[in-house]
């Protein structure tokens, strides 16, 4: 692994580009450009306000709100994740670079626009907060904001390397995603709070919320929830094995996929 990083710094420069690029490619056209890296999220926050008020759901908005972005970056890097290594054919087959360089340039780039999307949020919780006279519960558990970016990046890049991996052998992979994203969506906290799921799952014993909480993407909700609003993860040690399954997640798909990437143009 330490020689990847060597590698990563050595190619920065190809790196930094393949971000431009990718950043470019998706507001390419568009009359406001790179605008809506943040445009989109105030479009979000408010149509999931309306959505969350005539559908009665119960869940606060704010926690709706981070987990959707959350949820966006989870899935824009798993969907650009397919074409990470089969969008470059021209560049795997005919040059020489570190095949690796590619999903996390793109992973990168998503990362932006999570960041991007993070400043909007924060500047919502602001003026929701002195509309509404709600208490900003937020306190120093926003000081672990780099530590739940860099977990989950870690959880994006590993499966991003894995997936990319994958649909250079089976190309049915890009069709499929959208199935595997729909089902993950519905195992995690993000149009509900963990509280329904525990008390739904009470009646067939604690094993099944345990199995729950070992899915990554809900201890990384549970866990953004807690830095910017302050609410208290699960007192369950299911919940940090289960952060600590996205740096492992991380080092088992990037294994695979440089097992794999010398192959990669014979099979482009």
């Amino acid at each position: 692994m330490f020689e990847q990083l060597r590698t990563i710094f050595e190619w920065k420069d190809l790196i930094r580009n393949l971000v431009l690029r990718n950043l470019r490619i998706r507001y390419k056209g568009s009359a406001l450009g790179f605008l809506w890296t943040m445009i989109n999220p105030l479009f979000m926050m408010g149509i999931y306000f309306l959505f969350i008020k005539l559908l009665k759901i119960k869940i606060d908005l704010p926690q709706l709100l981070i987990g959707i972005l959350v949820w966006q970056f989870f899935v824009m890097c798993l969907s650009d994740s397919v074409n990470a290594i089969t969008g470059y054919p021209s560049l795997i087959k005919r040059t020489y670079s570190p095949k690796y360089v590619f999903p996390l340039s793109m992973v990168l780039a998503n990362l932006i626009n999570l960041l991007l999307s993070l400043v909007v949020f924060i500047a919502f919780m602001i003026v929701y907060t002195l509309a509404f006279s709600v208490p900003l519960h937020t306190g120093f558990g926003l000081l672990l904001l780099p530590a739940a970016i860099i977990i989950q990046a870690m959880l994006v890049l590993g499966l991003s390397n894995f997936f990319s991996c994958l649909n250079v052998y089976f190309k049915d992979i890009e069709h499929i995603m959208s199935i595997i994203l729909l089902a993950w969506f519905f195992v995690s906290p993000i149009m509900y709070p963990l509280e329904l799921v525990a008390k739904k799952t009470a009646a067939i014993g604690p094993w099944v919320l345990n199995l729950y909480i070992l899915n990554p993407m809900t201890s990384i909700v549970i866990f953004y929830r807690y830095v910017f609003l302050g609410l208290p993860p699960p007192a369950s040690i299911y919940f940090y094995i289960s952060l600590l399954l996205s740096p492992l997640i991380m080092i088992v798909g990037t294994m695979i996929f440089l097992k794999k990437s010398p192959y990669f143009a014979d099979e482009l």
